[in-house]
């Protein structure tokens, strides 16, 4: 048994044609679709990006209980399970957070990895005296770094080394790829992780590409936008969009390099192919841009999943409702590996068999954020009453953040408590979360649609029109009471939501001196 398991970022699901996206063309992905199960019903669970690796890598959701973060060494990765099970795993990915303080745990746990460079903020190339005035008017005012230390100077110096097709990183991440199977074509037993940041903003593709998608936009470059409401003109919105189109397109053509190896060398007799994404991406929709700023619509929360299993050959839609957390328990269960107690996901294999039922309600959110669950007909947002004063606590072992350590200041109201189920007998940090930190709302316009709503996707798929349903509204925060429950959410995480916890919940207490 084999799999290559292909991770993109930020890919929209309405974009894409097997999803019923008709303004860019996806022929790869919906040839994709043509052969493999497309499951229709996909959430994310922790969002944004690292935490929606560590859900994947470890089958439980992480958002109840930290920010973003690395694996925690308590934590059980599906990687590392494989290799303890004789299962070769390689990653390939231009994904840099993975080599920022709150990701570098990941890629160590698979047992082998190449790294390519240049994607978006990546500390790459060395420009001592950047060319800063020549950067500005080659760039919009929107994307002009605020300061020397502004990844978004990186982005600008990186770009200087990407002038051929052949430079760009998602290309070298699926040349890495190919060379990975020629290599290893007649092997058994392993995993390709290959994944790329691509379509994730900058919105940066060749010229033959973006040449498709004509706008009559004459400003500058223009193709990152700050999450925040719109506030651009018509025609930079056209211009964001079509950058991003141009960059899909790119995907397209690198899953289609993949597609036709598993063509040419027959690999769909013997090889399980996964296609996915972290999260998806708001293009104005709601008047607001990108993904963790604001409520997770479902541009952003509902995402295309793609799967083909040589030993369940049949396609077509999957409804069953399932999220990222089970990608890990499927991965081991290619290769007969079983899962740990811990793990809360679900194998995949028995809704490629038969569609069958996984769970009735699945909760997803950002920490310090809203609580949303659904039910696939149903999305509820629950927010705490006050965003600003809630009770919240990050519950950790490796106290660092996106890009730095825990800061003095927090780590100093920090406490040592009583192992949660699943680290392993290992106490915690508990740290108070600071006012600053404890969301990463910012003041432009989030408080006006920060509100406990209820959306039918039934009838408003586009969610324009809260409705006012009190049964569904108790069905899906008992749903959601359950979930935190079997995530062992900490007590406080109840309160903040103002929903009674389970008899049974009492996490995160102060440990006792003598341990």
């Amino acid at each position: 048994m084999r799999v290559v398991f292909v991770l993109f970022d930020s890919l929209n699901r309405h974009a894409l044609g097997a999803y019923g996206g008709t303004a860019v063309p996806t022929p790869n992905f919906d040839r994709l679709a043509q052969r493999a199960a497309v499951f229709d019903t996909h959430y994310v669970g922790s969002l944004p990006c690292m935490p929606a690796r560590r859900d994947l890598h470890t089958g439980r959701l992480n958002f109840l209980h930290r920010g973003w973060g690395p694996l925690e060494p308590y934590d059980i990765s599906y990687a590392a399970l494989l290799g303890k099970a004789g299962v070769y795993s390689h990653l390939i990915s231009d994904h840099f957070h993975y080599f920022e303080d709150g990701g570098a745990t990941y890629h160590q746990r698979y047992s082998s990895w190449e790294y390519i460079r240049g994607q978006e903020k990546d500390k790459w190339k060395a420009m001592v005296e950047p060319p800063l005035e020549r950067f500005k008017a080659m760039y919009h005012p929107l994307q002009h770094p605020a300061e020397p230390t502004d990844g978004r100077l990186n982005y600008m110096i990186n770009r200087e080394y990407m002038k051929d097709e052949a430079d760009f990183p998602s290309v070298k991440c699926f040349d890495a790829a190919l060379e990975f199977l020629a290599t290893n074509r007649h092997a058994d037993r392993w995993l390709l992780h290959l994944e790329t940041f691509d379509p994730h903003e900058p919105f940066y593709a060749p010229p033959r590409l973006r040449e498709r998608f004509q706008t009559g936009y004459e400003g500058p470059i223009l193709d990152w936008p700050r999450y925040k409401r719109v506030t651009e003109s018509p025609a930079e919105v056209a211009e964001i969009r079509a950058n991003y189109a141009a960059l899909l397109t790119l995907c397209d053509e690198q899953l289609g390099r993949l597609l036709d190896v598993f063509d040419a060398e027959n690999l769909w007799q013997d090889t399980a192919l996964v296609v996915t994404t972290d999260h998806g991406f708001l293009f104005g929709e709601h008047e607001w841009w990108a993904k963790n700023v604001m409520p997770f619509y479902e541009e952003i929360a509902r995402v295309p999943l793609f799967f083909w299993h040589p030993g369940h050959p049949s396609g077509g839609r999957r409804k069953a409702l399932t999220q990222t957390i089970d990608l890990m328990p499927t991965l081991l269960d290619c290769f007969g590996v079983e899962p740990p107690s811990v793990v809360t996901g679900h194998s995949l294999l028995p809704v490629l068999e038969s569609d069958v039922t996984l769970r009735d309600t699945a909760i997803f959110g950002m920490f310090g954020a809203a609580t949303n669950v659904t039910d696939g007909r149903y999305t509820y947002f629950r927010y705490p009453p006050d965003l600003m004063t809630q009770e919240l606590n990050e519950y950790v072992l490796i106290p660092l953040h996106q890009k730095t350590f825990f800061a003095t200041e927090e780590l100093a109201g920090a406490s040592l408590v009583e192992p949660f189920g699943f680290t392993q007998g290992m106490p915690l940090l508990k740290v108070p979360a600071r006012p600053g930190q404890k969301t990463r709302e910012p003041p432009h316009g989030l408080f006006d649609e920060a509100r406990t709503v209820l959306y039918d996707l039934s009838t408003d798929p586009g969610q324009a029109s809260p409705i006012v349903d009190e049964a569904a509204v108790a069905r899906l925060t008992a749903g959601m009471v359950e979930a935190m429950r079997l995530h062992e959410a900490p007590e406080e995480a109840f309160r903040r939501l103002d929903v009674e916890p389970p008899q049974s919940t009492h996490y995160g207490r102060s440990a006792p001196e003598a341990r």
